[in-house]
């Protein structure tokens, strides 16, 4: 259930939380609320590449440990991890996410059509390398609305990009030669508050021309 609606207190107070109150659950009715609405970020050409492991489970956590480095504390105290990957193959749903739209009245068949005959070859055309970029920054703008949203069900979570990339997506029954891991998104209920930290000024970091 929502807890806060105040937009200014869930950016501005936002931080990267690694210890939890350990007794704290998800339920998956609201981690499915939470996950409904960091999937409404943009995307290109809105493919939504993001796929997620909730890794909530003694089990799931235990298989996770060895691949965390120095994140252990997360993993051990959270409510849950979830492990965010980019799918490299995410045209396939295009004509799944196209027709949507088109029979919700959100598009033209024309246009989906247009859209098709353009967009699922050039995605077929590019580079492994070319195609993780992509994910990688769609994938990014789903955990970054994820964690914002998380704070306004009164949760906390920390970003963490320390993992044994090689070796996530296998561990977890994914196709690593499809599924790119992108990042670890630990949430729950915080137990001891994540540092305050300093931002560069906007003069330092922004031109106007």
């Amino acid at each position: 259930m929502r807890q806060n609606n105040d937009f200014e207190e869930i950016v501005t107070g936002r931080r990267s939380v690694r210890v939890y109150d350990e007794t704290v659950k998800i339920s998956k009715e609201e981690m499915t609320a939470i996950l409904e609405e960091a999937v409404l970020a943009p995307s290109s050409v809105n493919l939504q590449p993001w796929r997620f492991v909730v890794a909530e489970s003694d089990e799931a956590k235990a298989k996770l440990r060895p691949l965390i480095r120095f994140n252990t504390r997360q993993n051990d105290t959270s409510a849950a991890m979830i492990l965010i990957f980019g799918d490299l193959e995410c045209y396939v749903y295009a004509e799944e996410i196209y027709n949507q739209a088109f029979l919700s009245g959100k598009m033209p068949e024309q246009i989906k059509n247009q859209q098709l005959e353009m967009i699922v070859p050039l995605y077929e055309s590019l580079t492994k390398s070319e195609m993780s970029q992509v994910v990688a920054i769609d994938g990014s703008l789903a955990a970054m609305q994820l964690m914002l949203t998380a704070r306004s069900y009164g949760y906390d979570t920390n970003p963490i990009g320390g993992f044994e990339k090689d070796k996530l997506a296998e561990a977890f029954g994914l196709d690593p030669k499809r599924y790119l891991p992108l990042m670890i998104v630990s949430i729950g209920k915080m137990k001891e508050p994540g540092f305050e930290s300093v931002r560069l000024p906007i003069d330092k970091i922004a031109e106007w021309k």
